[in-house]
């Protein structure tokens, strides 16, 4: 399906149609990122608990920076959609060389200023040793190679933006193929261990970086760009960071509000902690329709608040909302009858099979809750109204559930169930922010103007 036919798609097609269409491939790319995800850490697992230790405990600083990224690419998306909407290919081809280049600049300030901090950064985050060396290694690389994550979620935004989910799921799969090939060549016959997990991820990124490029420059398939694109000019710098610096916040606030949450639910127990990890692997599948909805739903809303479509724009929401709903229903109803035989799989431990049952459960009755948080925020996002995402995201954790943990557990006798039924009410609460601000019809007004060049 060429850009055309998905423009009218997205406009005038079955409204059920779109957007399976353009989920599905969000869907496919969520669980194709968890198996790339997975693919270190598999190999890395190879040479011992410290290097393993190590991936992971970067991890947080490597999210935050994916943080930055996102807000860019959310940024992207939602001012190409509006204009590919209105038909103006211009402005949208202006838009796409800005956000690369932006991505690119600010990848390589960060990746060199993180490369010289970064053992300051981690040995302020306490690692000592082994830990150390092998951290510092790890960061110190994927630091370097940050305009290669950053240039990809730029091409992803772009096509995103036009409609085209299915060409950026293809790519990525290509790229993680290419990283399982390389992963265990550089970890083992190479002998780089850490450092060589590091390498070909990089260049797993880089390889599909500049594809990606080539794509954009060479393919004529409604976003083509040259070289006076990448000109970066004041205005649109300045739209993008006020369009994006939002959804950097919301995302890295959240990454920030779980690591704190961890520390909570862990003042209950190892055997909470444990079920509160495998719970949430378990859920994050289950949600991964739902979270593609969500993402697809930032395109159609975009597109159709470029062509002054408010009523369609509003249809979107309500069936992407039903569409979430159905599907998360279907799933908690699984989870809920098998949960022990799949936390069975994860581990031996009664007292963890039974926690992590009642949290499975309790938790699979409000998943539809979850469905309609990322309706709302797929919504402000596709609208560009990214500071209602960041509410919706910040509030969740910070204003919510955190506070509510300490409330049950100070003033309750609930225990560990303490942090399941926090959930269930901090979802319950902002979703109906969301609905708040939905109804408040401010994400209605596009912001897109056609008047700048």
């Amino acid at each position: 399906m060429d850009y055309t036919e998905k423009r009218k798609l997205i406009l005038k097609g079955d409204m059920a149609k779109v957007i399976l269409t353009l989920s599905v491939p969000l869907m496919i790319n969520n669980l194709i990122q968890t198996i790339y995800n997975l693919t270190d850490t598999f190999f890395v697992s190879r040479l011992g608990d410290i290097e393993v230790n190590a991936v992971g405990f970067v991890w947080p600083i490597i999210f935050f920076m994916m943080s930055i990224a996102v807000g860019l690419s959310i940024a992207g998306t939602a001012l190409i959609s509006q204009y590919t909407g209105a038909n103006d290919n211009d402005q949208a081809k202006v838009v796409a060389g800005q956000i690369i280049s932006f991505s690119f600049i600010s990848s390589t300030v960060l990746g060199i200023l993180g490369f010289f901090a970064t053992p300051f950064i981690v040995s302020i985050m306490g690692a000592e040793g082994e830990l150390f060396n092998y951290s510092v290694d790890f960061l110190r690389i994927i630091l370097l190679g940050l305009p290669t994550m950053f240039i990809f979620f730029a091409f992803k935004a772009i096509k995103q933006g036009q409609g085209d989910t299915y060409t950026p799921m293809v790519l990525v799969g290509f790229s993680v193929a290419l990283n399982i090939i390389l992963d265990p060549i550089f970890i083992f016959v190479f002998n780089l261990g850490v450092s060589g997990a590091a390498i070909a991820t990089v260049l797993a990124r880089g390889i599909l970086a500049i594809y990606a490029m080539y794509i954009l420059f060479t393919k004529d398939d409604g976003i083509r760009l040259n070289k006076s694109h990448l000109k970066i000019k004041k205005y649109w710098l300045k739209k993008i960071i006020l369009v994006g610096l939002p959804s950097s916040i919301g995302q890295s606030t959240a990454s920030l509000g779980f690591a704190v949450l961890n520390v909570f639910v862990k003042s209950f127990g190892s055997a909470t902690l444990t079920a509160f990890i495998i719970g949430n692997r378990i859920n994050s599948l289950i949600l991964m329709p739902a979270m593609g909805i969500g993402s697809a739903l930032a395109t159609i809303v975009g597109q159709n608040l470029g062509k002054d479509n408010i009523l369609r724009a509003r249809k979107a929401v309500k069936t992407s909302a039903a569409l979430a709903t159905i599907f998360l229903i279907i799933g908690g109803t699984i989870v809920f009858i098998t949960a022990p035989q799949i936390i069975n799989l994860f581990t031996n431990s009664e007292d963890v099979i039974l926690q992590a049952t009642f949290y499975l459960r309790v938790i699979s009755a409000s998943l539809p809750l979850m469905g309609i948080f990322q309706v709302f925020n797929g919504t402000f996002q596709g609208s560009g109204h990214t500071i209602m995402a960041m509410l919706i995201m910040g509030s969740r954790l910070w204003v919510f559930r955190i506070p509510l943990i300490l409330i049950f557990k100070n003033f309750t006798t609930l225990g560990e169930k303490s942090v399941w039924f926090a959930m269930i009410l901090s979802n319950a609460s902002v979703c109906l922010i969301g609905f708040i601000l939905y109804l408040s019809r401010k994400w209605e007004n596009k912001i897109i103007k056609q008047e700048f060049s």
